[in-house]
């Protein structure tokens, strides 16, 4: 057996799904000395752990639905795995078909059940946190390796943290000055989700249960510009999103509101919440990640339950949830009064960064 334990984790899940990997990772790195390689899907698992210390690599595959037999970079990903069929590997995966086509790479690399642990291995708990759950896999030993690890056990941080880099500060701030943001206070709102926008236009309302009213979205907006003037409104979303988000603008019609999406890669995105003012969110994934990044947040819940879902900060009191069973099951039961009176309680960057201090890793 290869001398060499770094873990192998996999996932094959959208950006929030990613980031809630982070505490597993610092978990697994901490147990076995040696910080872990992820298997995940979509360029922005690079972006998100580029320069992260629990990742020594990722492996991003772009197309995993594809079948194999058309998938040059699925047959790709089996070579390099069966380099490393001597390594603990921990599986993240809740959905069946995922799992069926990640068992199958395993397979094919020839790495032995013996070697990996799955998250279906978990007993649930009591309606935890899905960090939590994820934990609990982190604290499990493959078989094969139960002779050294199994009593090595770990109390590490169960919040996601992330760090920017120097040359990811840096091109965010000359982004700053050159869109003329530089020197005021940013407000981040993050209308959009992963089912606002389907071919051929945006999803009825009646099928997402994250909408929120363009009408919602102008008086928050409104009352944000009243009680700070000198602020800026980024909306922000993906460049699908980018026509959806200039309808809440031009509705708004007042100077002091941009629309970024166009100009928001994942990166960036890090850079701007490790600065921002505060963020108002639906829940999906940038709100994860503001809360990762210590910026203040307000985040709406539809069918979901934040018990959950709900994004963890190093303080709770950065993060004010709205919505969600039992109280509700679609953010647009939650009035625009309730997400204006949040946004207000929200504590200061400056205090929220001063009490993260405090905290150890």
């Amino acid at each position: 057996m290869s001398t060499s334990t770094r873990p192998l984790v996999i996932r094959f899940g959208r950006v929030g799904d990613t980031l809630l990997l982070q505490p597993l990772l610092r978990r697994l790195h901490a147990r076995y000395g040696e910080p872990c390689t992820l298997l995940a899907a979509g360029r922005y698992a690079i972006d998100l752990y580029h320069d992260q210390p629990d990742v020594a690599d990722v492996m991003a595959l772009r197309a995993h639905h594809r079948p194999l037999l058309l998938s040059p970079e699925q047959w790709r990903v089996v070579c390099v795995l069966r380099r490393m069929r001597d390594v603990p590997v921990y599986v993240c995966e809740p959905q069946a078909r995922a799992l069926e086509r990640i068992r199958l790479l395993l397979r094919l690399a020839g790495i032995p059940d013996s070697h990996c642990v799955f998250l279906d291995d978990v007993p649930p708990g009591e309606d935890g946190h899905w960090i939590e759950y994820l934990l609990r896999l982190a604290d499990m030993t493959p078989p094969a390796f139960r002779d050294r690890f199994a009593q090595v056990t770990q109390t590490t941080s169960a919040v996601p943290t992330f760090h920017v880099g120097v040359a990811d500060r840096a091109a965010c701030s000359q982004w700053l000055v050159e869109r003329g943001l530089a020197g005021h206070p940013l407000v981040l709102l993050q209308p959009a989700n992963k089912r606002t926008i389907r071919r051929g236009g945006v999803r009825e309302a009646s099928d997402d249960d994250k909408s929120w009213p363009t009408e919602n979205w102008v008086r928050v907006i409104l009352a944000i510009r009243a009680q700070m003037p000198q602020a800026r409104v980024l909306l922000c979303g993906s460049p699908a999103e980018h026509r959806y988000l200039e309808t809440i603008r031009t509705t708004v019609a007042r100077p002091g509101v941009d629309v970024i999406a166009k100009e928001l890669p994942l990166p960036r995105l890090k850079a701007l919440l490790a600065v921002a003012h505060s963020m108002i969110s639906v829940d999906t994934g940038p709100a994860h990640i503001a809360a990762a990044m210590g910026c203040p947040l307000v985040v709406m819940f539809g069918a979901v339950s934040p018990k959950h879902w709900r994004p963890r900060a190093h303080h709770a009191d950065a993060v004010r949830v709205l919505g969600g069973p039992p109280l509700s099951t679609r953010v647009d039961a939650i009035a625009p009064e309730a997400v204006i009176d949040a946004w207000l309680s929200l504590p200061s960057r400056e205090r929220e960064a001063a009490l993260c201090g405090r905290d150890e890793r």
